[in-house]
């Protein structure tokens, strides 16, 4: 590669030159981004207790919960990309290798997804019924829900 710039003729980059530099450029931003958050350099809560523990859940007891969300976001973020790109690059030029890794980065946004919505503290949904805890009874009465069946039953006793 070196002598590649030394050489005084000059020459247009392959498409998997220009598909690594770009996904290069992409990884680099990401980890970039990631060792700002983590390093404490930008503060993600008032408070940050004991870290003695290695483990990192989303529990607020946790001292370095305010960490594991915002880097899972940022790392679905960066797998998001990486597929969009890749699938950019497959339906122009067509190769297989693209379609692979539209496969393999699409597969880790996916979950990097599923452990926002059901695996962080503060996730949307329910562990406990599966419901979506952002519904209301506005403007229609939900008389399917376990909160309403609750409040049915201890009316009626």
């Amino acid at each position: 590669m070196i002598i590649s710039l030394l050489s005084p003729e000059v020459r247009e980059a392959t498409p998997l030159e220009q598909y690594f530099s770009r996904s290069l450029g992409l990884c680099l931003l990401t980890l970039g981004v990631m060792v700002v958050l983590l390093t404490g350099s930008v503060p993600l809560s008032s408070t940050l207790s004991d870290t003695s523990s290695a483990a990192v859940s989303t529990d607020a007891s946790d001292p370095k919960a305010p960490y594991a969300v915002p880097t899972l976001t940022i790392s679905l973020l960066y797998h998001a990309s990486t597929a969009f790109y890749a699938y950019m690059r497959y339906t122009t030029m067509g190769q297989a290798g693209f379609a692979l890794g539209v496969f393999g980065s699409g597969g880790l946004a996916c979950m990097g997804l599923w452990c926002l919505l059901f695996a962080s503290s503060s996730g949307r949904i329910s562990r406990k019924t599966g419901a979506d805890k952002r519904t209301s009874n506005f403007p229609f009465g939900n008389t399917e829900s376990a909160s309403y069946k609750k409040k049915k039953l201890g009316k009626a006793i």
